[in-house]
């Protein structure tokens, strides 16, 4: 029998704003650690896939991504650090830094069709729904939804004109209240729906996969609601079409994440850092407009990773996340170009992290 989740994660919005918790204000010894240990890295001139976490070196800056990691996994589920000095860098340094700082955080995994390990998540005129969408290319709405991984991060470099709103909402608190009010379509998202990969499949994947929305293992909850994945696969022949009760839950969870029962807000600024659990959150985006100028344009950088504490999934989970186990390096898209290099620098990595290394 299905019983609620409860716990830290299943927060209401309310609660947030009465504690502000979710809030890290860097102090200014931290920036400068940050700061000092980025100096040294530069100095080793090491790239992206050459370096762990121990050609970035931390002092209090490290008890903060410590501290962070903790409420990710064991707490509320997301931690916003807010004061990263991004005006001083260029954008091709900003990038440099938020990848060393996802070394002490987990292992960056690749996001999409050119296997990138860092997306500029920025409008490029990408089409959001439909057969082969994706939402950080667009200045869209986007529908709430995880991503795939255990822990996305985000940097912001600049804000748009206007529009942009960051959201989140727990689906734990929305697992919860749905098995309260109506159980037979919480009951429903436990079992298998088909996603697809929008054309991003490596050579060895099918361009479909079957997989749940909740899902338990050994006593740990997680979610996976990638909703404009799975309505894609109603448009290839073929594939299972979805029942009238699995489209009502659906529907269900976006109308709840939505509401202000569920919905927490927030304005991302330059320098905001943004780390979200996707096994126990679910976010989106407002739409937004733009500058005209370039330098001037939205711009965030987005990291997916998969973390040492992260939790154990379900079997079914295999076939996505390509290891179930807790703290292996797990999830992503492997896309079609995995760069050179990427092996062994994961198996680093994960060393580096005591995780087990999981390669594609």
């Amino acid at each position: 029998m299905i019983q609620p989740i409860g716990g830290a994660a299943a927060w209401r919005p309310t609660q947030l704003e009465a504690s502000g918790g979710w809030l890290r204000r860097l102090t200014t010894a931290e920036i400068a650690d940050l700061d000092a240990g980025f100096a040294r890295l530069k100095a080793g001139g090491k790239g992206m896939l050459e370096m762990t976490r121990e050609d970035f070196p931390l002092g209090p800056f490290a008890a903060v991504l410590a501290e962070a990691a903790r409420e990710m996994e064991s707490g509320i589920g997301f931690r916003t650090l807010r004061g990263i000095p991004v005006e001083r860098y260029s954008v091709e340094d900003a990038r440099l830094l938020f990848w060393a700082i996802g070394t002490h955080l987990g292992v960056a995994r690749p996001q999409g069709k050119a296997s990138q390990l860092i997306s500029d998540v920025r409008d490029a005129g990408g089409t959001y729904r439909g057969h082969g969408g994706r939402g950080y290319n667009t200045n869209a709405e986007l529908d709430f939804h995880t991503d795939g991984s255990d822990v996305v991060a985000l940097l912001c470099l600049k804000t748009a004109r206007s529009g942009g709103l960051s959201r989140l909402a727990s689906s734990v608190a929305i697992h919860d209240a749905l098995l309260a009010e109506r159980p037979e379509l919480a009951e429903t998202l436990y079992g298998l729906l088909p996603h697809s990969r929008q054309k991003e499949e490596a050579a060895d994947e099918t361009p479909t996969y079957l997989a749940p929305v909740y899902s338990l293992k050994d006593g740990h909850f997680a979610a996976r609601y990638i909703r404009n994945h799975i309505r894609a696969t109603q448009q290839i022949e073929g594939e299972p079409r979805l029942s009238e009760r699995q489209h009502e839950a659906l529907d269900a969870i976006q109308e709840m994440a939505s509401s202000d029962a569920f919905c927490f807000s927030m304005w991302l600024e330059p320098g905001d850092l943004q780390l979200v659990n996707n096994h126990v959150l679910i976010h989106s985006r407002t739409h937004y407009e733009d500058f005209e100028e370039p330098e001037r344009k939205r711009h965030l950088l987005r990291l997916w990773l998969a973390v040492p504490d992260g939790r154990p999934l379900c079997d079914a989970m295999r076939e996505v996340y390509k290891s179930t186990a807790p703290g292996s390096v797990r999830g992503g898209f492997k896309g079609q170009n995995l760069p050179p290099g990427l092996a062994a620098w994961q198996a680093r990595a994960a060393a580096a992290l005591g995780m087990r290394d999981t390669p594609y």
